[in-house]
C-alpha cells in the first residue's frame, strides 16, 4: 500500500520551509487490481499539515502479481528546484512568474528566464522598493535616504528610479558592499536581443540570486527588529520577584 510509504521532499510552508516527511492521504480509486492502473497520490506535510503535493502515476501488474512497475506522469506543484519562502513572499502576486523563470533557468533557458525574472522585477518594483522603505525605517536611517527611496519609489520605470536613487539604500541591506538595486539595474539594462542564450542564462541566475539575497536580508532585518522589542517588552513587562 502506498499509504505505508511516506517520502522525505521540500516543504515551502512557513512553518517548514525545509525536507520534510510527507504522508500519502489515498491510495487511488480503491484497491489495485487490474493489471493496468492510472491513480493520483496525494501527501500531506507531517509536520505543517498544509503542504500538499499530488503525483500522477501509472502502474503495472506484473505476471507474477507480486511484482508492480510503476511510472510517474507527472505532479503538482510542478517539479523544479524549492525557492525560499522569503522570495515568494518579497514578489507577492508574480510568484508563478518567477517560478516560470526559475523552471526555464534549470533547463538552461537563457533567454525565457531572464525574460521572466525581468517581467517580475520590473512588475514588482514598487512592492520591492516599499520593504526597503520599511526596513530604512525599523533601522531608523536618516530621513534625507528615507525621502530618496519614496522619491524613487514614485518613478513608474525601474531605470528611471535607480537614477533617482543614485544608490542609496540602507547598509544593512548591501551584498558585498554594493547595493542590490543597483546590481538588479546591471542585469536589467543589458537586453536580451542582443545577448547570446548562455549569457541570458548567466544574468537570469544573477538576478535570481542578487533578489533571494535581498528577499534574506530584508526578512532578516525586520526579524532582528521585532526580536529585540519583543525581548525589550518582555524585560520592561517582568515583575520583580520578592
Amino acid at each position: 500500500s502506498f499509504k505505508d510509504v511516506d517520502i522525505n521532499i521540500h516543504c515551502s510552508n512557513d512553518a517548514c520551509n525545509g525536507n520534510r516527511i510527507f504522508a500519502c492521504e489515498n491510495q487511488g480509486p480503491g484497491s489495485i487490481t487490474a493489471r493496468f492502473n492510472d491513480i493520483f497520490l496525494t501527501y500531506i506535510c507531517r509536520n505543517c499539515q498544509k503542504s500538499v503535493k499530488t503525483y500522477a502515476v501509472w502502474v503495472i501488474i506484473k505476471d507474477s502479481s507480486s511484482t508492480l512497475e510503476i511510472g510517474k506522469y507527472g505532479e503538482m506543484p510542478t517539479f523544479g528546484p524549492t525557492t525560499p519562502s522569503k522570495v515568494i513572499k518579497l514578489l507577492g502576486s508574480d510568484r508563478e512568474l518567477f517560478l516560470k523563470g526559475r523552471r526555464a533557468e534549470n533547463q538552461g533557458l537563457g533567454i525565457g528566464a531572464f525574460a521572466y525574472y525581468r517581467r517580475v522585477v520590473e512588475n514588482q518594483k514598487d512592492r520591492i522598493f516599499a520593504e526597503i522603505i520599511r526596513v530604512a525605517e525599523k533601522l531608523k536611517s536618516d530621513k534625507a535616504l528615507i525621502d530618496k527611496l519614496n522619491t524613487a519609489k514614485e518613478e513608474k520605470q525601474f531605470s528611471k528610479a535607480m537614477e533617482t536613487l543614485k544608490n542609496s539604500i540602507p547598509p544593512f541591506l548591501l551584498i558585498d558592499g554594493h547595493s542590490p538595486l543597483n546590481l538588479l539595474h546591471k542585469a536589467l539594462s543589458n537586453g536580451m536581443h542582443a545577448q547570446t542564450d548562455e549569457e541570458c542564462l548567466e544574468f537570469a541566475t544573477s538576478i535570481r540570486v542578487v533578489l533571494s539575497e535581498l528577499a534574506e536580508r530584508i526578512n532578516q532585518a525586520v526579524k532582528d527588529d521585532a526580536e529585540l522589542k519583543s525581548a525589550v517588552g518582555k524585560l520592561l513587562n517582568r515583575k520583580d520577584k520578592k
